[in-house]
C-alpha cells in the first residue's frame, strides 16, 4: 500500500493543478485569496559602508501559510532574487524559527510527518545588506527584490512580487524607530545561540541527535536544515544518563521522486519543552559520525579473525604478492645446511617487515576512518587516489625489470634476490616484508572483502587484532620455513632454474603493472593513457640504460654517466606519466547536433580524430593549454569530438565534403560566418587567436 502514496501524491497535485488551483490563482473567491508583501528597511537612511537590515514581510490569508527554507516536503520556500547598487551585497535570509504543522497531505499513517510553516504575518523575513563604501551622501540608492513564495491550504499556489526600496545616504545613519519594533519582534522569534552542546551520529541508515547539557526536557521537535531528515511527527526525547537522545529517521527521496539533500552534517532548530519553560534554540552545524560500534563477543570475532588469517595467507598465491615471497624462499634454498638461528633470524625479520607494515597502514585507515565519520571507507580505498595508483604501477614494473634481469640493483636493499648471509640481508629481508604488504593492495579486494568490510568496523582493539592477525596469514608460509628448517629439505636443490624461476615470476609483476595501468587510466581518464604509456617506456630505457653501462667491466666515468642518465629518464617517466591535464570536456559528434547547436547562436569547435593517429595525440597535449580551455569555456565554444578509430562512415562523409582524405582536420563553426579548417598542426598561440578573433561578437551580443 506504501508503494501507492507516490502515485496519489502526484495525482492530488494533478487533479489541483487541472482545476488551476496549483501554481496559480482562480476558481472560487475563496481560492483567489492571496497575500500581501511589503519590502521594509530598519532604516530611514543608510551611510557609506554601513551594514543594515531590510525584510520581506508577507500577510497570507486565513489558513493559510508559506514555508520554512527546509519546508518538510516538496513545498517551496521563500526565495528572493536581488538588483542591488554597485558594491553591495546581501547576505542570507535569516528564517525565524517555523510552526510545526500538520501537512496539506499525509501519506504516511504509520510514521506521520510534519511540515514546517509560517502564518498570517509570521513570515518576517529579515536579510542584511551591506552598502558599498563608495556611495556619495546626498544621493539615494534602490534596492530591488524579485521575491517568489508558494503558499498552502487544501491545495498549493505560486506567488510572486517585484518590491523596490528607496532609501537616502547620510553620513550618519537614521534608524526607523516603528520598523525597528517589527524587526525586535521578529528577531524574538528567531532560534537563539544555545548553551547546550550536540553531537549526531549514524546508527545504520538512521540518526540520533545527543542532547548535553539540557534538564527534563518533556517534548522536542527537531526542525533540520536538511531534507534528508524526515519530519516525524513523534520526535520523543529519550533520557540517557544526563544526556537526552532524539532518534531521526532519513530519507533518500521526497514522495515526489525528488532527492533529498545529501549532507555529511546535520544543522537546525531544536524547540522544546523544560521545567523553565519553551525554548527555540539554534542546533549549529555538526559533523555526523558513525556510531562507535560495540564490540563483538569471542563467538562472533572468531570468524572474522579466521577469514583475515587466511585471507592474508592467501595472498602468497597472488601475482602482486607471490614473486616478493617466491624470491625469499629462494634465500630457503641458498641457506641449505647454514646456522639455523640466522634462518630464524630472517623469518623473525621478515614476519616484522609484514607486521609493522600492515600496523602503518591499518593506522592509516583507522585515521581516515574516523575522520570520514566511518561511512563509505574501507581497505583498498587508497587505490582511488591517483598518485598511489601511480606509486604502486611504478614499483611493479621496476621489480618486474629487476626480476626479468634488465638491471641488477638494490638486492639488498628490496630483499628480491638478496644475500640472506650478513647483516645486510637481514635488512633486506625486513623490507622484503613491509613490501609484501604494500603490494598485497591490489590484490586483496576480491578475497579479503567480506572480512575486512566486517573488520573496518570494530572498536579499536578489535580492529588493530583483526589487521595483525591477517599480517600473520601473509607471513606464515616464510615463518615456518625459518623455525623449522627441515622443511628446506622439501625445496628443490640450488641451479640454473633458479635464475629461471625469477624471471618467470616478473611477469606476474608485469601483470600487476598492467592492471594499475588499466586502474590509473581509469581515474586519469581514457583519453590520457598515452602519457603512463611513455612514461612507462622512458622508465624501462633508463632501467636498460643502467644495466646496459653500470657494470664493472666499464670504467667508473662511464658507470657513473649511465646511472645520472638513467635517473633522469626514468625520473622523466613518472613525472610525464603523472602530469595529467583534465582539459576539454568533449561531447560525441554528429551533424544533427552541429546544426542544434549554431541554431542556438552558440559556436562549434570539432576535432576529427582518431587513437591511431599519431599528430593528433601530439596536438591535444601541445595546443589545448589551460589557457585556451578558459578562453573556450568563456566564449561558450562547445567542443564536439569526431573519432574514427573505428571506421564511420558518417565522419568519412563528412571529411570528404570539407574536402579533406587525412586526419586531424579541426573546424570552427561560429555563427554568421563561415567554417574556418584549422591547419593539422595546432599551437596554443593559434588557438588563442582563432578563438579571440571568431568568437568576440558572440560574447558581445
Amino acid at each position: 500500500m506504501r508503494a501507492l502514496f507516490p502515485l496519489i501524491a502526484l495525482s492530488l497535485l494533478a487533479t489541483a493543478e487541472e482545476n488551476n488551483l496549483y501554481g496559480g490563482i482562480g476558481g472560487s473567491d475563496k481560492e483567489k485569496e492571496s497575500s500581501t508583501s511589503e519590502f521594509v528597511s530598519e532604516y530611514k537612511s543608510i551611510a557609506p559602508g554601513q551594514k543594515f537590515c531590510v525584510a520581506l514581510a508577507l500577510s497570507h490569508p486565513a489558513g493559510w501559510h508559506s514555508y520554512y527554507h527546509n519546508p518538510g516536503g516538496i513545498e517551496q520556500h521563500p526565495e528572493i532574487k536581488w538588483t542591488l547598487p554597485t558594491g553591495f551585497s546581501a547576505g542570507p535570509i535569516q528564517w525565524p524559527t517555523p510552526h510545526i504543522s500538520d501537512p496539506p497531505f499525509q501519506f504516511d499513517e504509520k510514521n506521520p510527518e510534519k511540515a514546517y510553516t509560517y502564518s498570517n504575518s509570521d513570515a518576517f523575513l529579515i536579510i542584511e545588506i551591506t552598502a558599498a563604501n563608495d556611495i556619495k551622501v546626498g544621493t539615494t540608492i534602490n534596492i530591488v527584490a524579485d521575491a517568489a513564495w508558494q503558499i498552502c491550504k487544501d491545495s498549493c499556489k505560486d506567488e510572486k512580487a517585484s518590491l523596490t526600496l528607496t532609501l537616502p545616504v547620510t553620513a550618519t545613519a537614521e534608524i526607523d524607530s516603528a520598523a525597528k519594533v517589527k524587526f525586535d519582534e521578529a528577531r524574538a522569534r528567531h532560534p537563539r545561540q544555545s548553551e547546550l552542546s550536540f553531537s549526531a551520529e549514524k546508527n545504520g541508515s538512521d540518526l540520533q541527535l545527543r542532547i548535553k547539557g539540557a534538564k527534563a526536557i518533556s517534548k522536542a521537535h527537531f526542525v533540520a536544515d536538511q531534507t534528508m531528515i524526515t519530519p516525524l511527527a513523534s520526535m520523543a526525547p529519550v533520557a540517557d544518563g544526563v544526556d537526552y537522545v532524539i532518534k531521526l529517521k532519513t530519507r533518500s527521496t521526497l514522495f515526489s521522486g525528488a532527492e533529498t539533500e545529501k549532507s555529511p552534517h546535520l544543522s537546525g532548530v531544536l524547540v522544546y519543552t523544560d521545567d523553565a519553560g519553551n525554548h527555540q534554540e539554534m542546533v549549529p552545524i555538526t559533523k555526523i559520525a558513525k556510531a562507535p560500534a560495540p564490540p563483538l563477543s569471542l563467538k562472533d570475532f572468531m570468524p572474522v579473525l579466521l577469514g583475515m588469517f587466511f585471507g592474508g595467507l592467501i595472498l602468497n598465491l597472488m601475482p602482486c604478492v607471490f614473486p616478493v615471497i617466491g624470491i625469499k624462499i629462494l634465500g630457503f634454498v641458498q641457506q641449505s645446511g647454514q646456522d639455523k638461528k640466522k634462518i630464524i633470524l630472517h623469518g623473525i625479520a621478515f614476519t616484522a617487515g609484514v607486521l609493522i607494515s600492515f600496523w602503518i597502514l591499518s593506522g592509516i585507515l583507522f585515521a581516515a576512518r574516523q575522520a570520514a565519520g566511518g561511512d563509505e571507507f574501507g581497505w583498498g580505498y587508497q587505490l582511488q587516489n591517483k598518485w598511489v595508483v601511480l606509486s604502486l604501477m611504478m614499483l611493479m614494473f621496476f621489480m618486474a625489470l629487476n626480476l626479468f634481469g634488465v638491471f641488477e640493483f638494490g638486492t639488498s636493499a628490496t630483499g628480491i634476490g638478496g644475500n640472506l648471509q650478513n647483516k645486510q640481508g637481514i635488512s633486506g629481508t625486513f623490507f622484503s616484508g613491509f613490501l609484501a604488504t604494500v603490494v598485497a593492495t591490489p590484490c586483496s579486494g576480491p578475497f579479503l572483502g567480506a572480512a575486512i568490510g566486517a573488520a573496518i568496523a570494530l572498536p579499536p582493539v578489535q580492529f588493530f587484532t583483526a589487521f595483525t592477525v591477517m599480517g600473520l596469514g601473509l607471513s606464515l608460509p616464510y615463518l615456518m620455513m625459518s623455525i623449522f628448517p627441515k622443511l628446506v629439505d622439501y625445496l628443490p636443490r640450488p641451479g640454473a632454474w633458479m635464475e629461471t624461476f625469477k624471471q618467470g615470476m616478473s611477469f606476474l609483476l608485469f601483470a600487476t603493472a598492467g592492471y594499475l595501468l588499466w586502474v590509473y587510466t581509469a581515474i586519469i581518464d581514457f583519453d590520457n593513457m598515452l602519457n603512463p604509456v611513455i612514461g612507462l617506456t622512458m622508465v624501462a630505457l633508463g632501467c636498460w640504460i643502467y644495466g646496459r653501462w653500470n657494470t664493472f667491466t666499464k670504467s667508473r666515468r662511464t658507470r657513473i654517466t649511465a646511472t645520472v642518465m638513467a635517473l633522469l629518464i626514468a625520473a622523466a617517466g613518472v613525472f610525464y606519466s603523472g602530469s595529467i591535464k583534465k582539459g576539454i570536456e568533449w561531447q560525441t559528434w554528429s551533424q544533427e547536433r552541429v546544426d542544434e547547436l549554431l541554431a542556438e547562436g552558440k559556436p562549434v569547435y570539432v576535432d576529427f580524430t582518431a587513437k591511431w593517429c599519431a599528430t593528433c595525440q601530439v596536438n591535444k597535449h601541445n595546443a589545448y593549454s589551460d589557457e585556451v580551455v578558459a578562453l573556450m569555456k568563456e566564449r561558450g565554444v562547445v567542443a564536439l569530438r569526431a573519432d574514427k578509430t573505428k571506421p564511420d562512415p558518417a565522419i568519412e562523409a563528412k571529411l570528404e565534403e570539407l574536402g579533406r582524405t587525412a586526419i586531424p582536420v579541426n573546424v570552427l563553426y561560429a555563427p554568421d560566418e563561415d567554417l574556418i579548417i584549422t591547419p593539422s598542426l595546432l599551437t596554443s598561440d593559434m588557438l588563442m587567436k582563432l578563438f579571440t578573433e571568431h568568437t568576440k561578437e558572440l560574447k558581445e551580443q
